[in-house]
């Protein structure tokens, strides 16, 4: 299965090997693309990953986690952005985007945003707890946002609402202890993320697919678990396409049990009693892992992280381990695995 195609509204993958959204701090302050994301994105299109999933790229210069953070907040970074689509589009695969906002963990300023003025930890400051206009202002950005990841070639559009950033913030009891209508109950809560969601459906093409990032537990008491996800994504699941499954992140505390696919058992949970399509992984190094993964009825489609940062041409090497003819571009041809280097 790892092997075949995966399709979803207009997006058709050539596998189901998604590179997961991975932050290169590689940027400048005015959050352009540097050789860097052109280089290293690139290379993993050449090495055969069927969806890469661009690093979380920021809806305004205020919800970066650093000052060296992608931006998507102006027009300005359109053509940059536009020419890594072209890239790896050139190369054979497709491209997602992360739109995102860090909440209560930006470093930018000195005075950060999110639902509560509740610190992340000792190393942040207290942020400052939105008021409904600067809702409506994050709201604006995500929409604009939207329209740029359009204009740009985008394939798909990836909504991040995981790791303790400002929707997840938003989501999680532990973080969000408003009283107004953005607060209290589940379906408060995610007030937000569904006007997040409305708002870039109004700039993002409907034969386009939207993925949703989600911490699917906190690891702390008193937060959010898998059960409460699960009725998160029965809430939304109209709205979007596939939810991409990670965990933790929004208090700071270590996660627990991390093992080879210790995300797949949520992502299964979610993709099968919502009835939507999931990506999984979680430590995922081999091709069996990630063959494991689908054939279980975990996910549709299997991210990749740390392995490949550590091999792009990850993908050409399990297809030649699971004895999958896989094309080679040309000029790499002459390095192609061969039948007799099997037992190597």
């Amino acid at each position: 299965m790892l092997f075949e195609s995966f399709e979803i509204k207009s997006l058709e993958l050539r596998n189901r090997i998604v590179m997961a959204p991975m932050c290169q701090y590689s940027s400048n302050e005015k959050g352009e693309i540097k050789p860097w994301h052109l280089v290293h994105y690139t290379s993993r299109a050449i090495g055969g990953v069927g969806l890469i999933m661009l690093e979380a790229t920021a809806v305004s210069p205020y919800g970066r986690i650093s000052k060296n953070d992608l931006g998507i907040w102006s027009d300005e970074h359109v053509d940059g952005l536009k020419e890594l689509t072209s890239l790896i589009h050139e190369n054979g695969a497709k491209i997602s985007i992360q739109l995102a906002h860090a909440g209560r963990k930006s470093k930018i300023t000195s005075t950060s945003v999110a639902p509560s003025s509740e610190a992340f930890n000792s190393d942040y400051g207290i942020p400052k707890q939105l008021e409904e206009q600067d809702i409506r202002e994050i709201l604006s950005s995500f929409q604009h946002a939207a329209r740029r990841a359009f204009l740009s070639g985008f394939d798909a559009v990836e909504i991040h609402a995981a790791h303790g950033y400002l929707i997840n913030e938003f989501l999680s009891p532990l973080a969000n202890h408003r009283k107004d209508s953005y607060g209290g109950s589940l379906a408060n809560r995610t007030k937000f993320l569904r006007e997040v969601i409305g708002a870039v459906k109004k700039e993002w093409p409907e034969d386009r697919p939207l993925f949703m990032r989600v911490s699917s537990k906190d690891y702390a008491k008193g937060g959010n678990d898998v059960s409460d996800m699960i009725q998160i994504v029965e809430l939304l699941k109209k709205s979007v396409d596939v939810i991409d499954v990670s965990t933790g992140g929004v208090v700071d505390v270590p996660k627990t049990a991390v093992y080879p696919g210790y995300q797949l058992e949520d992502a299964f949970k979610i993709r099968n009693e919502c009835s939507i399509s999931t990506i999984g992984g979680g430590g995922i190094t081999t091709a069996d892992m990630a063959e494991y993964a689908l054939q279980s009825n975990s996910c549709d489609l299997v991210y990749l992280g740390k392995e490949l940062l550590r091999n792009p041409y990850w993908p050409l090497k399990s297809a030649f381990e699971m004895s999958v003819e896989l094309p080679w571009p040309f000029q790499y041809k002459r390095g192609k695995y061969e039948a007799k280097w099997r037992s190597v």
